[in-house]
């Protein structure tokens, strides 16, 4: 038995006596009845300290790995803006997409009631914005590297967004600083961005 079971039996048997009198009238509990108490008040599970952890042991293990977007081969893609797809409601897809430099990409109003458009806040220095008309096709071709974060105005506080990585990821450390403070404005989805750009 170990110390702190000692002391709880110890303050439970003081309990019972006050309860029960002096322990020998009608009252009293049968030595079935005390075990049975003992084993209800007994400690379950086990405590471990920090210092005894194992300081050794993988965290990465613990995490799950994120699988890396590969290059887009060719220099045409298509971008399809829909209510719902494989990454859930409101979403573009492919929500995440690298290219190469000087690549179109073809935004396509599959459903209606969306458009694409850039957020300043998101794109590498001297790149140009663009602005889809609503329940419109629009195509972007993109000059400058970098990674570009892009929206359904509609539906921004859903988080309908999408990341186009266009060469190499020259502002990528912008980029997430920048992300960490607009997913405030995400009523739902709040993660969907960072989850976006762990995949760069």
């Amino acid at each position: 038995m170990n110390r702190f079971t000692s002391i709880l039996a110890i303050s439970m048997s003081s309990v019972l006596m006050i309860g029960c009198g002096s322990g020998d009238g009608p009252d009293a509990l049968t030595e079935n009845q005390k075990n049975l108490v003992a084993q209800r008040i007994a400690p379950v599970g086990s405590v471990t300290k920090a210092s005894e952890l194992d300081s050794a042991a993988p965290v990465a293990a613990m995490s799950t790995a994120v699988e890396k977007v590969a290059l887009s081969e060719g220099s045409e893609h298509t971008v399809k803006m829909l209510n719902s797809g494989d990454g859930g409601n409101m979403i573009f897809e492919p929500a995440v997409i690298k290219v190469s430099k000087g690549d179109t990409i073809h935004f396509k109003a599959v459903d209606m009631s969306h458009n694409s458009a850039s957020i300043d806040a998101f794109m590498p220095s001297g790149a140009s914005a663009w602005a889809g008309t609503m329940n419109q096709d629009i195509s972007v071709t993109l000059d400058v590297e970098g990674v570009y974060v892009y929206q359904c105005d509609p539906h921004a506080m859903m988080a309908m967004i999408g990341v186009v990585q266009v060469g190499e990821a020259v502002n990528i450390d912008e980029v997430r600083g920048a992300a960490d403070q607009y997913k405030s404005n995400f009523m739902m989805n709040a993660d969907r961005l960072t989850s976006y750009l762990a995949q760069l």
